[in-house]
């Protein structure tokens, strides 16, 4: 009944529900309860009906553990505009005392659950992760990956623990590692490269775990290369470049050549070994082998410019193996760079100038002018007539403007003197600095660990932050709906003088912005005491508080700071105000107790809109969100 969809039939449905739910068969019981969420779905936006709500939260103490977790589910659809099912203290102990009756599946949805619960004491936390301790080793990865992430997230604050338990879970997560499921299998690598960048070398001494064999798709190979790269270390080098070396033969032209760059990458530590299996590859004279050792050996030279030679006594002969735009780049910047230490350099030049009026590509000529200006500082007598020649073509016959703009600032450059040439392109050949940037630096776990056990791993944090940009803020906090019995017939503290406005993501919920009004301190003081709470919150943050990037980054979405801390204060506060277009007041307390930590956010709404305070909340995450990436 619950699935009909017809006009009318909610008022036949609500009085057989309530039946259900105090049923005494235990079956009945479980219908019922997603009935519940069903039949409020079918409502729309009419008002929860606050019996039913109670109901429900009643018979989380039911017998069945079924029952409970359903009820969990079903609270979580009806409530999931006032931010979800609220877990306090009394609910998250009888989670708890409850888990051994549950299933994998219920397990893993409870300890889900449980994140939104914070522990009162230290005695407290230390007997819920001693209790939890157990489904560490159960035998469903889910359980164990929902469990790894309570226990990071609940000890945020004792970095030992949290390695500790990273430690135990190694386990499990090479068994997924290995697992038949494909699914399973990719969305463990990704945590274990999560993993990694807080605990290098963690997995190093099951490296071959990560080998990859045959039957293996191409994306769950590329995972596991990329571990390897990070698993490298003097005592399994020489048998992970001899595994990596295999892959580079391989009938997948894109995994061969992630494999020839991954040995690339592994060559800023280990020059001599890659750059022998990278020379000994140039031999097979495969267009896609050669054009990506061309490439990593243009990376590695710009990184590692002691390899430098070696690199140029590879470079003859191999330019007629490369015919794709990436690879003509990189072999004309090596030419035109280490010219001089290549001697048929101009030659090979030259026969790009004879065939420039045939390439495709607009970057490659571009490159080549480049290249073979500064090669003509270093040997001019067997560059000069082709220099000319090419500047005359891109000047007098090219089609392409990027390419015809080149071509004139380099015809003009010369015409100011060879001096002026060298000191505009004599430039460094090569930056190992570069190098130590581009390693990736040690993340504390607290960085990332409300990001495990979810897709964020699995898109990368980049791309799940845009992915979710335009959504409702994952329920990691608990709301309550907004009180506003004595604030209904309040005017609006701030006028309306101002009717310019901006809209903020129009596509997750109606909410307009009023820019350039202000509350006064103590407007601000009267107003937030006599409101009650809308709304709490915590988000990731990382990195010290730069107050004026915040506040500025704020005024862009016209929400305005009343007040805020010192940089370097601690506990570090700010209190924000922002009003819409209907006169509805949004009070927001910010609240970070420590750096790298989670930033306690406290909303207060003058009116009851549930959509308003959402998108509220979400603009106000993603703002908050770039400015830790900022900081970070």
């Amino acid at each position: 009944m619950c699935g009909l969809r017809m006009p009318g039939i909610q008022e036949y449905l609500q009085q057989p529900l309530l039946s259900g739910l105090r049923d005494k068969a235990s079956y009945v019981r479980r219908a019922a309860v997603l009935g519940c969420a069903k039949m409020l779905k079918l409502q729309g936006d009419c008002e929860v009906d606050g019996a039913l709500v109670n109901e429900l939260y009643s018979l989380l103490r039911d017998q069945d553990p079924i029952v409970v977790v359903n009820c969990l589910r079903a609270l979580e659809e009806i409530l999931k505009k006032e931010g979800g099912v609220v877990i306090n203290k009394p609910i998250a102990h009888h989670l708890l005392n409850r888990m051994a009756d549950l299933d994998q599946w219920g397990q893993s949805e409870v300890l889900t659950f449980l994140l939104r619960y914070r522990p009162r004491s230290e005695e407290e936390l230390f007997d819920i992760l001693n209790l939890l301790d157990g489904y560490l080793k159960s035998s469903s990865p889910s359980v164990v990956m929902a469990a790894t992430k309570l226990f990071l997230v609940l000890a945020r604050e004792y970095p030992h623990v949290q390695a500790d338990v990273l430690v135990r879970v190694k386990g499990p997560l090479l068994s997924a590692c290995t697992s038949e499921s494909r699914e399973l299998c990719f969305t463990a690598l990704c945590h274990v490269r999560q993993i990694l960048g807080s605990l290098p070398g963690h997995f190093s001494s099951h490296y071959k775990k990560f080998f990859c064999s045959y039957s293996e798709p191409h994306y769950i190979k590329c995972q596991k290369m990329e571990v390897l790269c990070e698993l490298v270390n003097d005592e399994n080098v020489q048998q992970v470049l001899e595994e990596l070396k295999g892959y580079c033969t391989d009938v997948s032209v894109e995994l061969a050549q992630g494999a020839i760059f991954a040995i690339g990458n592994i060559a800023r530590t280990y020059t001599e070994e890659c750059v022998g299996i990278l020379t000994e590859l140039l031999g097979l004279q495969q267009e896609h082998i050669t054009s990506a050792v061309v490439q990593a050996f243009r990376d590695l030279v710009w990184l590692c410019p002691q390899c430098t030679d070696a690199v140029c006594q590879a470079l003859p002969s191999c330019e007629d193996a490369v015919q794709d735009s990436e690879g003509k780049q990189a072999l004309i910047w090596l030419l035109g760079a280490h010219g001089e230490k290549v001697p048929n350099a101009p030659y090979v030049l030259e026969d790009f100038v004879e065939n420039v009026k045939s390439e495709m590509f607009p970057a490659v000529k571009m490159e080549l002018l480049t290249a073979l200006v500064r090669l003509f500082l270093s040997r001019p007598a067997e560059c000069q007539d082709m220099l000319g020649r090419l500047l005359y073509y891109c000047i007098e016959e090219e089609m392409d403007m990027a390419v015809r703009d080149r071509g004139l600032f380099y015809y003009r450059l010369l015409q100011s003197g060879v001096e002026e040439v060298k000191r505009v392109l004599c430039s460094p050949k090569s930056d190992p600095s570069l190098g130590l940037l581009e390693d990736q630096t040690e993340r504390p776990v607290n960085t990332w660990a409300s990001e495990f056990n979810t897709l964020a791993p699995v898109y990368g944090r980049e791309r799940w932050a845009l992915v979710t940009a335009h959504q409702p803020a994952e329920p990691s906090y608990t709301c309550s709906p907004c009180t506003d019995s004595r604030n209904r017939d309040t005017e609006s503290l701030i006028s309306e003088g101002n009717k310019e406005v901006l809209k903020v993501h129009p596509d997750t919920g109606s909410l307009t912005l009023i820019p350039d009004v202000y509350l006064s301190a103590e407007q601000f003081e009267k107003t937030w005491l006599s409101l009650d709470m809308s709304c709490h919150l915590s988000l990731p943050w990382c990195g010290t508080v730069h107050p004026d990037t915040i506040q500025t980054a704020l005024h862009v979405v016209h929400i305005q700071a009343i007040a805020m801390s010192k940089a370097g204060v601690q506990p570090w506060k700010a209190y924000l105000s922002a009003q819409d277009d209907t006169g509805c007041l949004f009070l927001t307390e910010l609240l970070l107790e420590a750096a790298d930590s989670e930033m306690q956010v406290s909303v207060k709404q003058s009116e009851a809109k549930p959509e308003a305070l959402q998108t509220f909340i979400s603009v106000l995450r993603t703002v908050m969100g770039a400015v830790s990436r900022l900081g970070s």
